[in-house]
């Protein structure tokens, strides 16, 4: 009984320091725990460990196989819209808005009408469309009176010829007033009808330059809009591929080159990944931190990112690497530093054997030194064997 009562102390011992020291495989590149190692166990004189049956089940023994490393070096950065493919929609001419048909955070085609406002400027060009339109007529109708009069001599053939020149000139000034009101987004059809019904239309139509979502609103129904003036009315952003902003190491900034594939991995996506590209690397280091910019371009074609959403990215700096692995659960960090795993060839008699890591990824350490190929190891249970070594002999 008195057996039973230590076996299980020490197992619920050994489960506390396996909680509290973590397992988990952390990012490739940092350093390794069996690179600081002062004392190395000699393997001729390694502990074992002998289990009974109903020991067993909490140790697992799997041969020692060979898991893929891929090279990556890894950042933490934010998402944020792409500002190349972002637009702050002024209007073309300053006026007092009039009325709103798009919200913050609503999807628009290229050509939807974000807002339309009361223009001066195209006041002022279709009074001088109505006023060339006018005088058209008027020198057609003079021209038209010069002719029948020089059919009968009625005119001189100079007085014809000034009538042509006029009527010419009242055609090209008409054109061209027409071309001054089609920059204000007034349609073939509706210059037709100002100029024909000599009716002024003060309402001009800003529509979105791209398909994309609105991202800043700040027009309100009279207010003032001008070209150029901060805030914009609007600001539409094609969202179908965002940007991701991490800063690198200084030391690491010659593995990052245009153009190389990103996988970056979301708070909010937990297990998805992401695909895109470097699109940019900063010019300069910052001072303070020695710490350089690198943008990404990340295809978002579901629409799912959030711009300020945390982001961790991997590129792959060189090809993967096949070696001996084995799962983080299966290491063991011992108290004095030493970095070991359990090894067996009965699966009752457990080694501790010395190792030295390497890379770590997706909870797997790469066995740079201590394990060959086949080797039955302990992949769950390690930290329980251990603990087993400082048990007091029993009776």
């Amino acid at each position: 009984m008195l057996r039973r009562h230590i076996k299980q102390i020490f197992f619920l011992c050994s489960l506390f320091l396996f909680l509290i020291s973590g397992t988990g495989c952390h990012s490739a590149g940092s350093e390794t725990p069996g690179d600081s190692r002062k004392d190395i166990i000699d393997p001729q004189t390694a502990k074992t460990v002998t289990l009974e049956d109903a020991q067993l089940k909490s140790v697992k023994v799997e041969p020692a196989g060979e898991h893929l490393f891929a090279i990556e070096q890894e950042a933490v950065g934010n998402i944020a819209f792409n500002d190349d493919r972002s637009v702050q929609v002024y209007p073309p001419n300053q006026g007092k808005i009039i009325e709103l048909f798009a919200d913050l955070g609503d999807n628009v085609a290229k050509g939807k009408t974000l807002y339309t406002i009361e223009s001066p400027d195209l006041i002022q060009a279709e009074s001088t469309l109505i006023s060339a339109a006018g005088v058209l007529d008027l020198t057609t109708q003079a021209l038209e009176r010069a002719r029948k009069l020089y059919e009968t001599q009625g005119v001189a053939q100079k007085d014809l010829q000034q009538a042509i020149s006029d009527q010419q000139t009242a055609e090209g000034a008409l054109k061209a007033a027409r071309h001054a009101v089609s920059i204000f987004g007034k349609t073939e059809a509706e210059t037709d009808q100002i100029a024909d019904q000599r009716r002024i239309d003060p309402v001009m139509v800003v529509s979105s330059p791209i398909t994309g979502r609105i991202t800043a609103r700040n027009a309100a129904p009279g207010l003032l809009a001008q070209p150029g003036a901060p805030p914009a009315p609007f600001t539409v952003a094609d969202i179908s591929t965002l940007w991701m902003a991490a800063y690198v190491a200084e030391s690491d900034s010659p593995l990052f080159h245009l153009g190389q594939e990103v996988k970056v991995k979301l708070m909010a996506f937990p297990g998805r990944l992401f695909k895109g590209k470097i699109s940019t690397i900063g010019a300069t280091v910052a001072p303070d931190t020695h710490r350089l910019m690198v943008r990404s371009d990340i295809r978002d074609p579901k629409h799912e990112l959030r711009p300020g959403m945390l982001a961790a990215f991997a590129i792959r700096t060189g090809d993967p690497v096949r070696s001996i692995a084995v799962p983080a659960a299966g290491v063991v960090h011992e108290g004095d530093g030493t970095i070991t795993v359990w090894v067996t060839t009965d699966r009752h008699s457990f080694s501790q054997r010395p190792v030295k890591l390497g890379l770590c990824k997706d909870g797997w350490y790469q066995i740079v030194e201590g394990l060959q190929p086949g080797e039955l190891t302990v992949t769950e249970g390690g930290i329980f064997l251990s603990s087993m070594l400082d048990a007091p002999p029993t009776d």
